[in-house]
């Protein structure tokens, strides 16, 4: 081997061994480090002078910026709001206390008010239904009163009771033996294991029409976001006993209806039989699966400027001057979307703001971008951030040519964040097919928290409703705010 290709090969091993201390870096950073993303920039955004030489330029570039992003902004007080007032819909308990010496003769003059909060444990009310039987006369048969119908027919479980199960394992991310043993301790109810197991089966079971109504709507519109989350499985049949599936989430802006869809694989199966006849814009995180499912078909792919600029604060650590830069540029883009969010700008302001501010940031962007690249390490962590915009550029700037778009997925990634809960506690699905039930289930509280509706007041109300509900109507059992 010559000099030359010593040379060549020594500076390559270096290269190699930058990047994967770089990620070994992240990787550490991941699970020791803070997790927010918080990006405070303590320069100027046009440091990155320092790289083009554009010294004459600086100043201009400067107050280009200046006017892209002022605005005047009411900053929040920090006055202390003092002690939270007693809801006043809560059920009041009087107790009135006497002076201790005796009052006869004594005129009352007022009285003074002390309020204070006390807590009743929840409990379990043993409903006896009862119906007389009547005799008709000569012998014509007996007349008893209908027994309303229940969830679960022949079980003792009343919807009040089976909304408490759920809402404790989905809402509050109890797994079911803890749910049984609290039962245990506060009503002294063993209940088995199995008919907690079959209770939820049953439940699915009724409500699987609405959950295929919920996908049913969300492809009907023209805009939908996606994301995917691991699921551990059990499944003997592997060799840890485990099978790591995944949760692919689909989320509609305009309704506000989430779908989460279990399936084994992170492959394109699950979202092109999902997807094989919608028609409209597709935003995600730039996993290649969409590239695929979208190719031939009237999906519009938009990119997500979160994951983009998840990539650069990553690079800090390695090319502080760089990431800054694009820090800068990306927190420009995000104070215009704050900016018209909060000036409540119609869809015609918006747009406008969008092709010209927006779309001048972005241009920017890209150029940098395109200077800059060839200059790093293509493996480092801020080569890879530069390469993954690069690579998605056609997708992140579609957010400027339409108003309803968003600039990014985060409204997916926060219906996810229950099923991240979930995982910490009840750590895996006890078959695939309890991995489906628990889609459904994410699915509708999910809906629920976007449409602001009590997801315990509405599981008790819609099994309550579901067992007689027309099928044609079943729509209108679905999460629902009737205030907005």
């Amino acid at each position: 081997m010559t000099k030359r290709e010593l040379l060549i090969e020594n500076s390559k091993l270096k290269a190699d061994i930058s990047a994967l201390k770089q990620r070994y870096e992240k990787l550490l950073k991941l699970i020791f480090g803070a997790k927010s993303e918080r990006f405070v920039p303590d320069e100027v955004p046009e440091q990155l002078s320092l790289f083009t030489g554009a010294e004459d330029s600086k100043k201009e570039q400067i107050e280009e910026e200046t006017e892209v992003i002022s605005y005047e902004r009411k900053k929040k007080g920090k006055k202390h709001p003092g002690r939270n007032e007693i809801p006043d819909h809560l059920p009041v308990e009087e107790i009135i206390i006497e002076p201790e010496e005796d009052t006869t003769g004594m005129k009352r003059i007022g009285e003074e008010i002390t309020e204070t909060l006390k807590y009743t444990p929840a409990s379990l009310i043993k409903i006896r239904t009862i119906r007389p039987k009547y005799a008709k006369p000569n012998e014509e048969g007996v007349v008893i009163g209908k027994l309303p119908s229940r969830p679960i027919p022949k079980s003792y479980a009343e919807a009040s009771l089976l909304a408490h199960i759920f809402i404790s394992k989905f809402i509050d991310h109890l797994p079911f033996y803890r749910i049984r043993q609290m039962f245990k301790r506060d009503f002294d109810w063993d209940l088995p294991s199995s008919t907690i197991n079959d209770w939820f089966i049953s439940v699915c079971t009724l409500l699987e029409p609405l959950y295929q109504v919920l996908i049913k709507k969300i492809l009907k519109t023209n805009y939908i976001q996606a994301d995917e989350s691991t699921i551990r499985v059990l499944d003997k049949s592997k060799k840890n006993g485990t099978h790591l599936g995944y949760q692919w989430v689909y989320h509609s802006p305009k309704l506000g209806y989430v779908y989460f869809h279990y399936r084994k694989g992170r492959g394109q199966s699950g979202p092109k039989e999902l997807l094989e006849d919608y028609d409209g814009y597709l935003q995600t995180d730039g996993y290649k699966v969409y590239d695929k499912i979208a190719r031939g078909k009237p999906i519009i792919l938009v990119g997500c400027m979160a994951h983009l600029r998840r990539k650069f604060y990553e690079s800090l650590s390695v090319d502080k001057a760089r990431a800054t830069y694009a820090l800068n540029l990306i927190q420009q883009l995000y104070a215009i979307e704050r900016k018209m969010k909060e000036d409540h700008l119609s869809a015609e302001a918006r747009n406008e703001i969008r092709q010209t501010k927006s779309k001048a940031l972005m241009n920017k962007f890209k150029e940098w971008m395109d200077t800059e690249y060839p200059k790093v390490l293509p493996k480092s962590l801020i080569g890879e951030a530069i390469k993954y915009g690069l690579r998605q550029w056609d997708k992140l700037i579609v957010f400027t040519t339409d108003q309803k778009l968003h600039i990014d997925n985060n409204l997916t990634e926060n219906s996810i964040r229950p099923l991240a809960l979930g995982r910490k506690n009840y750590l895996f699905a006890g078959s695939h097919k309890g991995a489906e039930r628990i889609a459904m289930m994410y699915s509708f509280f999910a809906t629920c928290k976007k449409q602001n509706v009590n997801p315990r007041n509405w599981l008790q109300q819609t099994l309550e409703k579901i067992p007689d509900y027309p099928i044609k109507k079943i729509e209108e059992l679905l999460p629902r705010n009737e205030g907005g």
